[in-house]
């Protein structure tokens, strides 16, 4: 059938860069396996849900008038228990497709007639056959995210290969000392074959390749498995020790006779093997007596599918939305969303999405393939945060604390126009520095807004019950980080007003409280230049308890202040002491460090060792810090690209000026400067960055007491580092209606009852505590 409305459209095949959404809804999670399947439109490539709640698919069509969509409905086989799996001849990795295990039915339609229309017309079968046989978005941004930065190296690009011969079949049909027939790799020099390392997953090796590499020293190998006919396979060069590539490998290949039209590839390459590392990490789902975990369902009880390495995602994800101020501001129940043509590439709807994923109980139900859920897939929501950032746009698994601030710091951003419904707000609260002048004890007082803190963890070691196990270390206490968080700590200082050198004491404190206090405990050491995390246990009370003794006290009778002028106080930065000795105990020279931690804050020495490592080349490293205040943010040239940005982003030119003005033209401090000062409308007598007692320019927070605060929720990791491994949240909520709280673990897709979380709390990695209120 046909109709007037697919009479007066011109539609074309997706091209290869359009994004189609042919995997779930762009505004909720409804899919292809939905009970009445996905329309996708055939004029944008919108996916949506076709039930008439939430009926997104309508919705589309009302705000875009685009009424031609193609229907897919996928149903999912049934496994023949009886059935023998089959014979496999020879070493091969079988190809899943989606045809082995789904029925995919497929129809369009015209959602203004009402009516199906034929599909195999001529008008319609190419761009359906375009739709069908293309990436989804969520691949696209997959396979996207998958292209690590491996490149080529001077042993790969200089490769002198011995003289040419043709290698027998059954001189590659094992190692050339052993009998192992997988996980071969070829010396690209010589044409020796030996067996690799040990992998994940079971492969086998006995080295015999490496120690080709030791007896020989010819550095680059193939692994003969992992070679596929388009010219890609895993490349290894043992001078390097990375994962290289090589641009001429067809042609040292054919030097050995092997030509690479005719290979087919029969194993996991090593990017596939870290995959699935990745998804294998399994925090145990077990009780202490052995039984299995309860799994649970509805409403707030549903899981996010790991993406491959999204485990750190999901478990902030998890405890952002379960706060009171994120379901507010996030959760509808009837799943409304903003009127968009585009809504994928809407940050509001995304949020929306997942909120109604989490909380509305819709997708949170037994799985038909084991006791648990399927959970939801946050492909959109991953891509559109992690987009154009370098790390959280790849497929690397990442620091869920960082993740956490980058993703309330974006939250942030987003609602600026409507700081009352932020819930990034809950998590604001006022630092309050105090300075004091060991010469004539005069004090400054500086306030700073932030939105979490970091806390050490002091590092008592107890030994090893034998050389083979790893360092025990003693427990500690939350208030001694708390402790040691606040503690003074005396600094080199010289002071404007009486010319002393004696030095200062410089103390922070809470000016303010927030709603919800995240805590990162820091259990890390410098090992060989590498951050290793260390298994400290911190005891956290599980009952309330009091941050009174932390509260600042500001100007006391009888202090005097400090009268520098604020460009004064702003002109000496003061390195802390503690990074700096860490820092140049490794052997960077003074000024190095002391540049390093500037921009970076002052307080994370594994951030300033990274930020030393990624400024080596600069041409004025070595040159003395020069700040912008004191004059030089005064003088600072401001860009019209800056201006421009800032403006874009919904800000006045004036507050977008005095933000790089005040920031010495820095893109990226002045982002930070006007969302730390929203009442700052850029003029000249409006509050300036930094204060003196009273100054009260930087309000956040509540300076109430008693600030009780309860144990909420935490992220759990395990794994030697935070950038591998695997995450996990334990959220303490209602499971029974009229109930009290108990812990629940969310474990990716799997949520179940947590049980006794003793031993988790006491290795957390991020806390979050929330304000008890009478």
């Amino acid at each position: 059938m046909s109709c007037a409305h697919l009479d007066g459209l011109t539609l074309r095949p997706p091209t290869a860069s359009q994004q189609v959404y042919k995997d779930d809804c762009t505004q909720c999670f409804d899919n292809t396996e939905s009970p009445l399947g996905l329309d996708v439109c055939l004029s944008c490539f919108n996916g949506g849900c076709t039930s008439e709640f939430p009926g997104h698919s309508k919705l589309h069509y009302s705000i875009t008038e685009h009424p031609i969509v193609l229907n897919i409905k996928k149903t999912r086989k049934q496994i023949k228990r009886d059935e023998a799996p089959p014979k496999i001849a020879k070493l091969a990795i079988p190809a899943e497709t989606e045809e082995d295990r789904f029925d995919t039915a497929t129809t369009v339609k015209c959602l203004a007639c009402n009516v199906e229309l034929d599909k195999e017309s001529g008008k319609l079968s190419d761009v359906v056959n375009g739709v069908m046989t293309s990436l989804s978005s969520n691949k696209q941004s997959e396979v996207k995210a998958w292209e690590e930065e491996i490149s080529p190296c001077e042993h790969t690009l200089l490769l002198a290969q011995d003289e040419a011969k043709v290698l027998a079949d059954q001189e590659l049909a094992h190692c050339s000392q052993c009998e192992l027939k997988e996980n071969l790799w070829l010396c690209l020099q010589c044409g020796a074959l030996g067996c690799g390392r040990q992998q994940f997953g079971g492969v086998g090796g006995n080295g015999h390749g490496l120690a080709h590499f030791d007896q020989t020293h010819h550095p680059v190998s193939v692994k003969l498995g992992s070679i596929t006919p388009d010219g890609t396979a895993d490349v290894y060069c043992y001078l390097c020790n990375e994962e290289r590539q090589d641009p001429n490998l067809a042609e040292h290949l054919w030097h050995w006779g092997i030509k690479i039209s005719e290979r087919q590839k029969v194993e996991k390459s090593l990017v596939e093997l870290q995959l699935e590392q990745n998804l294998k990490w399994e925090f145990s789902m077990t009780s202490d007596n052995g039984e299995e975990l309860k799994p649970l369902f509805g409403p707030g009880f549903t899981g996010l599918k790991n993406l491959g390495n999204s485990c750190y995602l999901a478990s902030v994800v998890q405890c952002l939305f379960s706060l009171p101020s994120f379901q507010q501001r996030y959760y509808k129940s009837d799943c409304e969303m903003p009127r968009l043509a585009q809504p994928a590439a809407d940050f509001e709807t995304q949020l929306r999405k997942i909120a109604y994923g989490l909380l509305s109980g819709r997708y949170s139900v037994p799985s038909t393939e084991d006791n648990f859920q399927a959970g939801i897939a946050p492909a959109t929501f991953k891509a559109m945060v992690g987009k154009n950032h370098a790390e959280f746009s790849t497929m690397r698994q990442q620091d869920a604390f960082e993740f956490l601030q980058y993703l309330v710091e974006m939250i942030d951003r987003a609602n600026h126009k409507d700081v009352a419904n932020d819930p990034a707000k809950t998590f604001d609260f006022v630092i309050e520095q105090r300075l004091e002048c060991l010469g004539c004890h005069r004090v400054n007082y500086k306030s700073e807004k932030q939105n979490n803190i970091s806390v050490p963890v002091p590092i008592r070691r107890l030994g090893k019950a034998s050389p083979e196990d790893k360092d025990t270390f003693e427990s500690v206490s939350l208030t001694e980080c708390l402790d040691i968080y606040t503690a003074p700590e005396t600094l080199e200082y010289t002071c404007q007003d009486c010319g002393s050198k004696d030095g200062a004491i410089k103390r922070s404190a809470f000016k303010t409280f927030p709603d919800v206090l995240i805590v990162n405990a820091r259990r890390f050491e410098i090992i060989n230049w590498v951050p290793t995390k260390l298994d400290v246990p911190v005891v956290v009370p599980d009952e309330p308890f009091d941050l009174d003794q932390y509260i600042s006290l500001g100007l006391q009778e009888g202090e005097e202040l400090l009268v520098e002028s604020d460009s004064k106080a702003e002109a000496k930065f003061i390195p802390n002491e503690g990074c700096m000795s860490m820092l140049e105990g490794m052997g960077f020279p003074a000024t190095r460090c002391e540049k390093a931690l500037y921009n970076t804050g002052n307080a994370d020495p594994d951030a300033a060792m990274n930020w030393l490592f990624a400024h080596m080349e600069d041409p004025d490293i070595d040159e003395p810090l020069k700040l912008e205040s004191s004059g030089a943010g005064e003088s600072a040239e401001i860009s019209p690209e800056g201006v421009a940005m800032l403006t874009d982003m919904g800000f006045s030119v004036a507050q977008a000026k005095k933000a790089l003005k005040e920031t010495g033209g820095d893109m990226e401090r002045a982002i930070e400067w006007v969302f730390s000062h929203p009442d700052d409308d850029g003029s000249d007598d409006a509050p300036a960055s930094s204060s003196s007692a009273g100054a009260g320019d930087v309000t956040a927070g509540d300076s109430s007491l008693p600030a009780t605060y309860k144990l909420h929720s935490i992220i759990c990791h395990k794994g030697g580092s935070v950038h591998a491994g695997h995450y996990v949240a334990f959220i303490k909520k209602k499971v029974e209606e009229g109930g009290d709280g108990k812990w629940v673990l969310f474990n990716d897709e799997k949520v179940v009852e947590g049980g006794d979380v003793d031993e988790m709390k006491r290795f957390a990695y991020v806390y979050f505590f929330e304000r008890q209120r009478s």
